[in-house]
């Protein structure tokens, strides 16, 4: 006898269907409410995919981490990170992306699926600068349907829980696991020590 589930029928068996509730948040466009959920979150996940596969990707701005173009439209700096572009070579070649925003504080999630483009425009970069220090490109976003996700998940991993606050010291480094990955070639204490200066400088 199989345990896996490999059909959507056997799914909905095991789950049966959607409640009312979890089909009508479903909107095409923003929302007066989901316009002022997007406006309060500085943080979301950028989920892409291309032929090497799948990827998702942290994004963070100061106050908010999307700037509302239209009711259907929304844009993302790409400020300075790793310089891998992962979800940017993705978008080039497919252009599906699926959003999560979260709110410090707040349980409720915001779920973005859409389409996107890369936007090299001098006006839009400009725009968008921060401390004098404009992004090398913007993402833009095409809403297809946008819906907040229930707190549960939040309040289960205790996410925002003073209690649940794990102490940084207890963890491995960015430095030694680059160490540990290079047999101590790359990374190591002088990478960590030196990382707060290097991202001050290089935050926007």
């Amino acid at each position: 006898m199989s345990h896996t589930i490999t059909t959507l029928d056997a799914l909905t068996e095991l789950y049966g269907t959607s409640s009312p509730a979890s089909l009508v948040k479903v909107s095409p466009r923003l929302t007066a409410d989901y316009r002022r959920l997007i406006e309060a979150s500085p943080f979301c996940a950028l989920a892409t995919s291309g032929p090497e596969g799948l990827d998702c990707s942290p994004r963070g701005d100061a106050g908010t981490c999307l700037v509302i173009e239209s009711d259907t439209t929304l844009l993302m700096p790409d400020r300075r990170g790793n310089n891998r572009i992962d979800s940017l070579r993705n978008i080039v070649r497919d252009p599906r992306v699926a959003l999560m925003m979260l709110i410090p504080g707040s349980g409720t999630c915001v779920r973005v699926n859409g389409r996107a483009e890369i936007s090299v425009e001098p006006d839009l970069l400009e725009r968008l600068a921060r401390e004098g220090k404009a992004p090398r490109s913007v993402i833009r976003i095409t809403i297809e349907e946008i819906y907040f996700q229930c707190a549960r998940a939040v309040l289960r991993a205790g996410l925002w829980d003073e209690a649940a606050r794990v102490d940084p010291a207890s963890l491995p480094t960015p430095g030694a696991i680059l160490a540990n990955m290079t047999a101590g070639e790359v990374g190591g204490e002088s990478y960590d020590r030196e990382w707060p200066e290097r991202a001050a400088k290089s935050m926007w």
